[in-house]
């Protein structure tokens, strides 16, 4: 399968995916690190503030079933421009709804901004046709680095409004997005040996849904990267609310945060290639039930609370990494992209309902999000016991391994 051919075009490739992932991934996260202001330019509840966070999630993780599965048919050399170019309007929008101070068209053009967000569903099937099967762990790792977008949204973002003007932000991002998928169209090439699967649709998701790993990395997905979505979005609310940081000083710490996790995902892939992907995700859980507890303790700042936040990004991120090189290794090759779509979408779902749970429980029975981060830690310590006893017992029945 390492041909010269397929060599030639990795690195290429690789880079086009990731950078593409994370282009979208900043357009995805524009409302997140704005949160602070629309909470106070329109007066929002704290459920207000949660659902308007957490709504690009919901397009941004169903949508990957289908786009999982058009980039089966396809290909991601046309999946990455054309969900790029469709993403954009949407970008000018929200800032036409946050100038017209609009709630609920915020909500609405929100929604559909989530159509950046399946961009991760394209990647992986993509990066993973290019690469050998010892080697996809480290492929998938490095493309999953592109969620690194939303640092770059925490960080540049209230900078860029600062500078620029809120609207102007909206049209940088909006322009990048189109500018990167013409690069993607010129540049970017499938795999010598990816073959289109056209099976219709439905049946094809049918089958993944049926494959015993679909479910079983969706679970362990939904609590890594769905812990790391509702952080990176909630996170500069959560500042806000218990350290009284304002937007930019939040934004930093958050962009801290992402880029944690960011380095930590890579490695993931790489220690699955070398340890096996299971080690690697009951190490990511296991750090996760443990930075919970002390999260939820609300230590000082600024060391005490930096180093634990830190720490709970990176041990997330290896997680992330760990859960698609395992997907590697069981998923078949002709239904990577469909089981990446559902596995996907799950850990966005796992992502859009914590701030929404974190916004009903503040200061309810616990100091702060004691109650939310909590629940974390009780769902992390299942989804361990889950990775160590329940996979073990259902792989036996998964298809053979391909390659």
């Amino acid at each position: 399968m390492n041909s010269p051919e397929l060599r030639a075009g990795q690195t290429r490739n690789l880079v086009l995916a990731t950078v593409a992932f994370a282009v979208s991934f900043w357009a995805w996260n524009m409302i997140a690190p704005l949160g602070v202001r629309y909470t106070g330019e329109l007066g929002l509840s704290a459920g207000q503030k949660s659902l308007l966070v957490a709504t690009p999630v919901l397009v941004g993780s169903v949508g990957r079933i289908l786009a999982g599965a058009l980039t089966d048919r396809f290909g991601g050399r046309l999946m990455f421009p054309v969900l790029m170019v469709a993403s954009a309007p949407f970008v000018l929008l929200v800032a036409a709804a946050g100038e017209a101070e609009s709630y609920g068209l915020l909500l609405v053009f929100g929604f559909f901004l989530g159509i950046a967000g399946t961009t991760f569903a394209v990647g992986i099937p993509f990066v993973n046709s290019w690469y050998e099967q010892s080697r996809r762990g480290f492929a998938t790792g490095v493309f999953g680095a592109g969620m690194g977008g939303t640092a770059l949204s925490a960080f540049f973002t209230p900078r860029f409004v600062d500078w620029f003007g809120y609207v102007a932000t909206h049209v940088v991002v909006a322009v990048a997005l189109v500018a990167m998928a013409t690069v993607c169209w010129l540049l970017m090439r499938d795999a010598p040996g990816w073959t289109p699967n056209t099976a219709p649709v439905v049946p094809k998701l049918a089958a993944a849904v049926r494959l015993p790993v679909t479910w079983q990395m969706s679970f362990l997905y939904a609590v890594a990267f769905g812990g790391f979505v509702a952080f990176s979005t909630y996170l500069p609310t959560y500042l806000n609310d218990i350290y009284d940081f304002d937007l930019t000083a939040a934004g930093t710490r958050t962009a801290g945060f992402a880029l944690a996790a960011v380095v930590a995902r890579p490695l993931g892939g790489v220690l699955s290639d070398r340890i096996g992907p299971r080690s690697v995700v009951a190490i990511s859980l296991a750090g996760t039930v443990v930075l919970a507890i002390v999260v939820a303790f609300q230590p000082p700042v600024e060391v005490p609370a930096g180093i634990a936040f830190v720490a709970l990004a990176f041990f997330l991120g290896l997680g992330t990494g760990g859960v698609f090189a395992w997907v590697a290794r069981l998923a078949p090759p002709e239904k990577v992209g469909t089981v990446t779509g559902v596995v996907g979408a799950a850990g966005g779902l796992g992502g859009f309902f914590p701030p929404l749970v974190m916004g009903a429980t503040y200061e309810v029975l616990l100091s702060g999000y004691g109650v939310g981060l909590t629940l974390l830690a009780i769902t992390a310590a299942g989804a361990l016991a889950f990775t160590l006893l329940g996979v073990r017992a259902r792989t036996a029945t998964a298809p053979p391994r391909l390659s």
